[in-house]
């Protein structure tokens, strides 16, 4: 498959991007240096939920068990409802009752998941998602909210298993793909706030948000992350499809304006070819 949106990153201002579309039945096309390992940042969380959804069915963990601040669970920590602050150890919600971005509410989920297995969160992840998928240049070298690298072709691999999961029961990434705590508001970095919010577990969910990261053309199931390094990776059902896009600088608003863009074209391409 060749698909000629992807050369649109070379109009991005960055010294170094590469990107990936991976469509459901597998097939796959990329540009730039799809070797190149590039710090993740945000885009860490969506690898660090599979891996604790893989405790979950191996039964180390529950959803619904008691994790991180009073009164919240496994699930309130994958959802962003936990009530932790964003990068602070402080409690600055209930839990349930809003969706507050939490970088800590990883590391808590982090540290939840080494004490219910004994295994240290970065081993988990390696072993029980990274290897079995191929994704040899990936690496979580501190908090699993942020401190990945990796990719454009390991990337293309998680999005392949994220459109044919063989690591999850497909009801597993279903739910986890699905809205979690439903009309819940707050705010979407970088984009500002959303009223709802929606969010999975782990995953952040297109739904109806404007203005946000990925394009007007995406559907309102669309699931993914962003993050601050210059990083995507987004899987559109609708459309069969997956992207990922790396790049080695820091989000803003060239990327705010230039990622929308960019995923209508690469999605109107893909409509065109049926």
């Amino acid at each position: 498959m060749h698909t000629q949106s992807l050369a649109l990153i070379e109009q991005w201002p960055v010294t170094t991007a590469a990107a990936a579309v991976v469509l459901a039945d597998g097939t796959s096309a990329t540009h730039g240096p799809v070797d190149h390992r590039f710090p993740l940042a945000s885009v860490t969380k969506p690898l660090a939920a599979y891996a604790a959804l893989l405790a979950v069915e191996e039964g180390a963990v529950e959803l619904d068990e008691p994790a991180g601040p009073e009164g919240s669970t496994f699930r309130h920590l994958l959802a962003h409802t936990s009530g932790l602050a964003f990068d602070e150890d402080r409690v600055a919600a209930p839990p349930g009752e809003r969706r507050l971005y939490s970088n800590t509410g990883f590391d808590r989920l982090g540290d939840h998941l080494h004490r219910a297995t004994g295994i240290p969160f970065a081993a988990y992840l390696r072993e029980g998602v990274l290897e079995p998928l191929g994704m040899t240049a990936t690496s979580l070298d501190g908090s699993p909210a942020r401190d990945g690298v990796s990719t454009a072709a390991d990337l293309a691999r998680f999005a392949a298993e994220l459109q044919a999961p063989r690591l999850l029961s497909a009801r597993t990434l279903t739910d986890a793909t699905g809205v979690q705590f439903p009309g819940l508001s707050g705010v979407l970095p970088g984009f500002g706030h959303q009223k709802p919010n929606d969010w999975g577990l782990g995953f952040e969910i297109r739904d109806g948000k404007a203005p946000h990261w990925t394009g007007e053309r995406s559907s309102g199931g669309t699931f993914g992350h962003f993050g601050q390094s210059g990083t995507f990776l987004w899987v559109d059902p609708d459309a069969g499809a997956a992207c990922v896009a790396l790049t080695d600088r820091a989000f803003g608003p060239w990327a705010a304006e230039a990622w929308p863009a960019f995923t209508d074209a690469v999605l109107a391409e893909l409509a065109e070819r049926g």
